[in-house]
C-alpha cells in the first residue's frame, strides 16, 4: 500500500550529483534521486473532475488521467488556457476524451452552474480532485464576499463536492482528494478568523485555507464512514512543486520581496509538476484507505515517492472541524444531505480525537454541536446552524 505510484514519461531524467553553491545537490540530481517511475495506472472506465487543471499539478494530473483511459473533465476559470490545455493533452493522447467546464470557485452562482453542467453530462463521477488554489492579496474577496483563499480553496470547493455528492455516490468507489499543502502546518487554528481573516499577512490566510481542507477532508471521511457510502475521503500535498501559485508577483513592495525568495529557493529544490501531481494520483487510483493524507517522502515533504503521512495537531481537532463544517454549509447553501443517513440511523462517526472513538454511539435527542456565535469582519455575528440538526 506505501508503494510510491508513478506514471510513466517521454521527459528524460537528466542525472548527476553536483552539488549547488548552497550545499543543495542540483536540481538535476534531486529529479534523478526522484525516479520512482513504475507501471501506468489504468482508469479506464472512470470520469473525473479536475479544478484548476489547465497548469500545474492539476494539469500534469489530468494528462496522465486521460493518457490512462479516464474520460477527464477539465474545471478552469479561464476558458481560454482551458481549451489550451485540453488540446494539448489531446495532441499528445488522441485517444484522450477531454471535457471542459468553466468554474469560478470564487463565485457560488458558478460553481452551481458548473456543477450542473457536469452532472448533465456525466452518469457518474468517481474522481474529485479539489486541486485549484490561489495565494491573493492582502483585502481580496471572492464575489461572495469572502476572504479569497478561504473562500476558493477550501468554500468553493466544499460547496462543488456537496453538489456532486450524488454522482458520486452512485460511482464505484469514488474518490474525493482534497489537495492542502506543508504550509498548513503554519496556520493558527483561529474559527473566528474563518471567514474573514483580520491579519492581511497573505501566507497565514494561505496556510489556514489549506489547514480547512484537511478540516474538511478528515470530517468528510468520518461522515462517509457513518453513513457507508461507497467513497473515499483522502487528503494529499504536492510537496515543493514548480506551478504557478506564486505568479503573479503581488503588489505590495513587501509581498513582492518574500514572493521573489520563494521563487529564488524553488529554482534551485522545487520538483517538476509532473512529479508534484505524483500524491494526487495515488489518491485518486491507489489502493489507499480513506482518511489519509499523502505527500512526498523525502527532502523535508518536498519531493520523492508518496506515502501516507502525519498532518498537524490542529489537521485532527474533531471539534474544530464539526464548526467549519456547519459554517460552510450556513455560508455556501450545501447541506450534503445525502449523507444524512447516518444521523438517520442513529449514529454519529467516529471523529480524530474523540473519546471513546471505537464504539459507535448514540445521537442524542438534541444536536450534540450547538450553535455557536462567529464574529464576522463587518462586526456582525453569524450564528451557525448544526449540520446534524
Amino acid at each position: 500500500m506505501n508503494q510510491p505510484l508513478t506514471m510513466p514519461t517521454d521527459q528524460p531524467r537528466p542525472g548527476g550529483e553536483r552539488e549547488a553553491a548552497s550545499g543543495l545537490r542540483s536540481r538535476a540530481a534531486l529529479r534523478a534521486a526522484n525516479d520512482t517511475r513504475q507501471a501506468p495506472i489504468d482508469a479506464r472506465g472512470k470520469i473525473a473532475v479536475i479544478t484548476g487543471a489547465n497548469a500545474g499539478i492539476g494539469y500534469q494530473a489530468a494528462r496522465q488521467l486521460g493518457a490512462a483511459g479516464a474520460t477527464v473533465v477539465l474545471a478552469c476559470r479561464h476558458p481560454g488556457r482551458m481549451a489550451e490545455a485540453a488540446r494539448a493533452i489531446r495532441d499528445e493522447f488522441p485517444d484522450a476524451v477531454i471535457d471542459e467546464v468553466s468554474i469560478d470557485l470564487g463565485s457560488l452562482r458558478s460553481i452551481r452552474a458548473a456543477a450542473s453542467a457536469i452532472i448533465d453530462s456525466h452518469p457518474h463521477v468517481d474522481i474529485l480532485i479539489n486541486n485549484a488554489g490561489v495565494i491573493g492579496e492582502p483585502g481580496w474577496r471572492t464575489l461572495d464576499g469572502f476572504e479569497a483563499c478561504f473562500g476558493i480553496n477550501h468554500l468553493g470547493h466544499f460547496a462543488l463536492t456537496g453538489l456532486l455528492l450524488d454522482k458520486l455516490i452512485g460511482a464505484a468507489d469514488a474518490r474525493i482528494v482534497t489537495v492542502s499543502s506543508t504550509a498548513h502546518r503554519a496556520a493558527r487554528l483561529n474559527t473566528q478568523e474563518w471567514p474573514s481573516p483580520q491579519n492581511p499577512n497573505i501566507y497565514h490566510a494561505y496556510s489556514a485555507s489549506k489547514l480547512a481542507n484537511l478540516l474538511f477532508a478528515y470530517h468528510l471521511h468520518s461522515l462517509i464512514a457513518a453513513s457507508g457510502a461507497p467513497m473515499r475521503s483522502i487528503a494529499c500535498h504536492p510537496g515543493w512543486a514548480a506551478t504557478q501559485l506564486l505568479w503573479p508577483r503581488p503588489r505590495s513592495p513587501k509581498h513582492r520581496a518574500s514572493v521573489a525568495a520563494l521563487q529564488a529557493i524553488g529554482a534551485i529544490i522545487a520538483q517538476p509538476a509532473e512529479d508534484g501531481a505524483q500524491p494526487l494520483l495515488r489518491a485518486a487510483t491507489a489502493d489507499v484507505p480513506s482518511g489519509v493524507y499523502l505527500g512526498p517522502s523525502r527532502w523535508w515533504r518536498t519531493r520523492g515517492p508518496a506515502t501516507i503521512e502525519k498532518s498537524s495537531v490542529n489537521s485532527h481537532d474533531a471539534q474544530a472541524g464539526r464548526l467549519l463544517w456547519d459554517l460552510s454549509v450556513e455560508l455556501c447553501g450545501v447541506d450534503y444531505a445525502a449523507l444524512a443517513g447516518s444521523a438517520a440511523a442513529g449514529l454519529t462517526p467516529d471523529l480524530p480525537g474523540d473519546r471513546g472513538a471505537s464504539e459507535q454511539r448514540k445521537v442524542p435527542n438534541q444536536p450534540d454541536v450547538r450553535p455557536e456565535p462567529l464574529a464576522l469582519a463587518n462586526g456582525d455575528v453569524l450564528t451557525v446552524r448544526p449540520s446534524t440538526s
